[in-house]
């Protein structure tokens, strides 16, 4: 499934929480439920209203979600394409596409591909340090500014240096404490895009004392367009738990600058989900960072000299199932 909050263009009207059917059409997923339940004449509790809440439900209220898209189906198909006492179907034109979880409870970013890592610290004239191979590491980002997959992203006063970065996140979904590597997938309720943007002047300055980054990652984070659920992706599945072989691109007004892939990462998501739940509870609704692939960022590919990003930039991220989120700089 791909899970999404939504917005209908009547903007007195609350988010929503619901799924993508056939590209083209959103599925308002409280709304289907009350017709499964006139439909089937049964009594049935109803549907969390929010992405956080349905995360939170567990596995037997996810599992509701593909019966609930078949019965509409099997029952008539133009349901979901017609106005009706049940309005269940939205074409995707006419619904503002929001970030899925609009407060996640926590943002963890890790620093999970060895060729950015790398180039990142030629930048600097140094090698990769010995400890990075020893550990994931990650920084805590901003929950509170979290931007939706089409918004307009203002840069920050502070910075010269605009960067995209090229990432993916994984949701959690079962709540859990010092997860072993090989167990993570049950704890994983799914994968979206996630575009770190990132101040690099600020960043540098910060980091030049020894902590950070901080400002220079506090003031926007781009999580959507949905979050793809790990069966939809199972035959692009590697080896390694939580890795799959799937294209990234990233583009800045219709040219592409950065191209990679998800299967060369370092460390799985189930090795930093092992680590970032070392002594701490990871609970539903977390989001879990896999840092910038190889080449995804300005920093790399001008060797941190930029040019960077400017108001009126257009940057497009896209990976393989997962969708596209498209972001202006203003």
């Amino acid at each position: 499934m791909r899970y999404l909050t939504f917005t209908p263009l009547d903007k007195s009207q609350p988010p929503r929480l619901g799924t993508l059917y056939k590209n083209d059409m959103v599925i308002d997923l409280a709304a289907a439920k009350l017709w499964a339940a006139e439909m089937f004449r049964q009594t049935v509790s109803k549907l969390p209203a929010n992405m956080i809440a349905f995360i939170q439900a567990g596995s037997e209220t996810w599992s509701r979600t593909p019966e609930i898209v078949e019965a509409l189906e099997d029952d008539n198909p133009l349901r979901l394409r017609s106005p009706d006492l049940f309005k269940v179907g939205w074409k995707i034109t006419d619904v503002t596409i929001n970030t899925p979880i609009l407060r996640p409870p926590t943002v963890r970013d890790f620093y999970a591909f060895e060729t950015h890592v790398a180039a990142a610290q030629a930048n600097r004239g140094k090698e990769v340090p010995k400890e990075w191979y020893q550990m994931p590491v990650f920084y805590f980002s901003n929950p509170h500014t979290i931007f939706g997959p089409y918004a307009d992203v203002p840069m920050p006063q502070s910075t010269q240096a605009l960067d995209y970065e090229l990432e993916i996140a994984c949701v959690i979904g079962k709540a859990g404490q010092d997860i072993p590597a090989e167990k993570a997938h049950e704890h994983i309720f799914g994968y979206m895009l996630f575009n770190d943007w990132s101040a690099r002047d600020v960043q540098a300055r910060e980091m030049s004392v020894g902590l950070g980054p901080a400002k220079g990652k506090d003031f926007a984070s781009t999580l959507g367009p949905w979050i793809v659920t790990p069966d939809e992706l199972a035959d692009k599945a590697t080896d390694r738990p939580g890795v799959y072989d799937l294209q990234m691109v990233a583009s800045i007004n219709g040219k592409e600058y950065s191209r990679g892939n998800w299967k060369d990462i370092y460390y799985s998501f189930g090795q930093m989900i092992a680590r970032a739940s070392a002594d701490v509870p990871l609970l539903p609704g977390d989001v879990i960072g896999s840092g910038t692939v190889g080449s995804g960022c300005l920093l790399e590919l001008t060797q941190g000299k930029g040019p960077w990003l400017q108001r009126g930039n257009v940057v497009e991220l896209e990976v393989e199932r997962l969708g596209v989120i498209r972001n202006r700089v203003y």
